[in-house]
């Protein structure tokens, strides 16, 4: 039987653990521990960690290591500075990783009505508590309904057009492969909200979000498992990245707002 991310009641379980982190990737999140806190001081409220490394299921030299930090106010271009220079020491320190993500909010935005159904249930479903007290405390359990898959990934089309002139802009082999890895995940991702209200249940394994997907469009089942390894092992392939933006994304953008609607866009 399969198991679909939810409690016997159908909410979210949270996914990832302190307790899940593999021995190779230890010394690195009791690194990335003390520099967050030692980075921020008394402007940092907590810090998460998400992704493979809490999941239990990175690669060593091949996964990333992904953090989110919520600071007490809004960060500034200091903090985001610093939040980079972070994300850059651990990367290059330790060969486990290939590359750190830091996303860095405000705790009042996390915790915003605007938010509650895109940056609040990420972090109260996906993220691992490292410092500080937990936000999710602060919110409300989540089913995997069509609200919430309209939510996160309802913009689609918005994010196209910047896909397409970052496709035209890159002209390096790494480039070329930080870019497809980030279009193939956020697309897997995507083709997986867009039918996670009719499955019924929630899946961060891009592999089985392809598969899962592939069930109700088996017509576009090869691409989103095309994607879905591009995503694991990402290519230098400048095609790849074209298929994406002509093809594959707009009839994903269109089918997701005809079956889901667009997001709610957001205050400026």
């Amino acid at each position: 039987m399969e198991h679909r991310g939810l409690d016997t009641y159908g909410y979210f379980e949270r996914e990832g653990a302190l307790g899940r982190v593999q021995p190779e990737f230890a010394a690195l999140v009791a690194a990335a521990r003390s520099r967050i806190s030692e980075a921020y001081g008394r402007r940092l409220h907590s810090a998460y960690l998400y992704g493979s490394v809490p999941r239990g299921t990175a690669r060593p030299g091949r996964s990333d290591l992904d953090l989110l930090i919520a600071l007490h106010r809004e960060p500034t271009d200091e903090d985001r500075d610093t939040a980079e220079v972070l994300g850059r020491s651990l990367d290059e320190e330790f060969a486990e990783i290939d590359g750190v993500g830091v996303l860095l909010y405000g705790k009042e935005r996390l915790l915003s009505e605007q938010e509650r159904y895109d940056l609040g249930w990420f972090l109260a479903c996906l993220c691992t508590p490292l410092l500080g007290a937990d936000l999710a405390e602060h919110l409300p359990r989540y089913r995997p309904d069509a609200l919430l898959a309209r939510e996160l990934n309802g913009d689609l089309a918005t994010l196209l057009p910047r896909w397409r002139e970052r496709a035209e802009a890159a002209s390096t082999p790494a480039e070329y492969r930080r870019m497809n890895r980030f279009f193939s995940r956020h697309l897997v991702r995507t083709a997986f909200t867009l039918v996670m209200p009719r499955w019924g249940g929630w899946s961060s394994d891009l592999t089985e979000s392809a598969e899962v997907f592939g069930r109700y469009y088996p017509e576009r089942a090869a691409q989103l498992r095309e994607a879905a390894a591009v995503a694991l092992d990402p290519v230098a392939d400048p095609a790849v990245a074209r298929r994406y933006v002509e093809d594959l994304g707009p009839w994903l953008a269109d089918e997701y707002t005809a079956r889901l609607g667009t997001k709610t866009p957001r205050a400026a």
